[in-house]
């Protein structure tokens, strides 16, 4: 049996990020998801939003049917 799994390239947080220092979030996410490590991806609010900004993710953890990614915020585009 397949484990159901989805590629993402960009963060996607629908205001669900949990600042954790300065420049550092945590962001759970349902189902199994697999993003680049140490890598400069774009963040967006949605899908559909404009680019807010760019962060490095650190840690990718899969636990219970969801993944919980640990990121670096390394600029930011726009308060909003």
């Amino acid at each position: 049996m397949g484990m159901p799994m989805e590629l993402n390239t960009m963060i996607v947080t629908k205001g669900n990020e949990v600042r954790e220092e300065e420049n550092r979030f945590v962001l759970k996410k349902s189902g199994y998801r697999l993003y680049p490590i140490d890598i400069p991806v774009a963040v967006h609010k949605t899908i559909d939003s404009e680019q807010s900004g760019t962060a490095l993710i650190k840690k990718v953890e899969w636990q219970q049917d969801s993944t919980t990614i640990t990121y670096t915020l390394v600029s930011l585009k726009s308060t909003n």
